[in-house]
């Protein structure tokens, strides 16, 4: 009772964490027993019979969270499954030719260099990465129309009705993951490569407030799940890449076009794990403990959080224009400001009067620090310039400015309203002012 009792709340705690998971078993099982009426009504069952099962199949494997990846795999199943049905009838009829004898010995030549030579192909990156799956259907239905074609007398209806109930399956998962609360790929790359940028954000910001003081109150307790956060960024690859891929298979759906640039996506997601690579080495210096001249070590505090926080401005800032999907304001300024607070930082270590060896541990600690966080600083130059390409690339729409002219006799008042860029928490695109509207 103890264990069922634990599984419940680990059931309910996966299901609040991402309520799509709810939907996503809700579509699936009203995909299965949609596609199973091909056994129960009579009429359907007499037209497939038996092969009726493959529809079933279909949607087990087929059905995925996403469009992109239910899309993806049903376009290679289909495909895979035409071309190698067409080939293995082709293999069967000039088998065929050959006698009794010669028959089953041609086969197996068939079914030997189609499997060999399918097999090395999917070694091949790029048909590894979008048509993997597509190659093992094309092996297993190959071999089973080809083989199957020596008992079956009629193989041209075998291979009819297998392609049909794969088309019939794969049709309803494909309607059904579209209309009924689609889940798109593209959209969850969209926003994780802005929430990364964030919890990058989230740590510059805290880090100022941890170099170089010993924190005895639980403000930092409190604050260091949310200042770890960066560490979840260093194994998002293979999730982007996967999402990436799942997107270039998705139709034209919001924001998004058919050939939107979801390349550029894992370049800047690449930028962003290594600017976390270097924030774990500086998240490092965190856990040690050391005292400078009082007026010297405030005087560094200050350097450093000017340096992490303008730092944190600038990714904050590209986070929310990449989230909205507007033009970034330039994050330089803020970057310059970074760069002249690690000068005055250097300058600082150099004219200050260092007495004792405390104080030299002082300024090796301080000024590896500082090289960090010019690292970071510098990364995070490199991230805007990625964002910027992938705002011209995607046609990013840019912040609008409306001028209100209001003739009062000779006087000409004018009121520029920029257009307001923060992204509403449900998701949906920001609203843009009619010029029509403003008064």
């Amino acid at each position: 009772m103890v264990k069922a009792a634990e599984l419940a709340k680990k059931k309910m705690k996966l299901g609040k964490d991402d309520k799509r998971r709810i939907t996503h078993s809700l579509k699936v099982g009203f995909a299965l027993s949609l596609v199973s009426l091909i056994y129960y009504c009579q009429p359907l069952y007499n037209s497939f019979g038996v092969s009726a099962m493959w529809a079933v199949m279909t949607v087990v494997v087929v059905f995925e969270l996403h469009v992109g990846a239910t899309l993806s795999k049903g376009l290679n199943r289909g495909l895979a499954t035409f071309f190698a049905g067409a080939l293995g009838v082709g293999a069967h009829h000039l088998a065929s030719l050959s006698g009794k004898t010669g028959e089953p010995i041609m086969l197996g030549f068939f079914v030997f260099l189609q499997a060999t030579s399918s097999t090395f192909i999917r070694f091949f990156p790029r048909v590894k990465a979008k048509y993997d799956y597509g190659m093992l259907i094309f092996i297993l239905t190959f071999a089973l129309v080809s083989v199957s074609g020596f008992r079956e007398d009629e193989i041209l209806v075998f291979a009819h009705k297998r392609l049909s109930t794969i088309v019939i399956g794969g049709s309803a998962c494909l309607i059904i993951s579209v209309i009924v609360c689609p889940v798109w790929a593209g959209e969850d790359l969209h926003l994780l490569i802005a929430l990364n940028m964030e919890k990058l954000a989230n740590f510059l910001e805290g880090f100022g407030n941890g170099y170089l003081r010993e924190s005895e109150d639980s403000d930092s307790n409190k604050n260091k799940s949310l200042l770890q956060g960066y560490k979840s960024v260093l194994g998002t690859k293979s999730n982007e890449e996967s999402l990436a891929n799942f997107a270039s298979w998705e139709p034209r759906h919001g924001w998004f076009g058919f050939r939107h640039p979801w390349k550029q996506y894992l370049k800047i997601g690449a930028l962003i794990r290594q600017c976390a690579y270097r924030i774990e080495t500086l998240d490092s210096y965190l856990t040690t403990k050391f005292h400078a001249p009082p007026q010297v070590q405030t005087r560094l505090e200050e350097l450093c959080l000017e340096m992490s926080r303008e730092a944190a401005r600038a990714l904050k800032q590209l986070a929310s224009s990449h989230k909205t999907m507007t033009v970034p304001s330039s994050a330089t300024p803020h970057l310059e400001k970074s760069r002249t607070a690690a000068t005055a930082l250097k300058s600082v270590l150099k004219t200050t009067s260092w007495k004792d060896e405390n104080d030299h541990l002082t300024v090796i600690h301080a000024a590896t620090v500082t090289s960090l966080l010019l690292d970071v600083i510098d990364c995070t130059d490199k991230i805007a310039e990625s964002v910027n390409e992938l705002a011209s690339l995607a046609r990013f729409k840019t912040a609008e400015k409306v001028e209100k002219h209001v003739k009062c006799g000779e006087v000409v008042l004018t009121e520029s309203l920029l257009e307001a860029t923060v992204s509403p928490e449900n998701g949906t695109p920001p609203v843009r002012p009619d010029p029509a509207l403003v008064m």
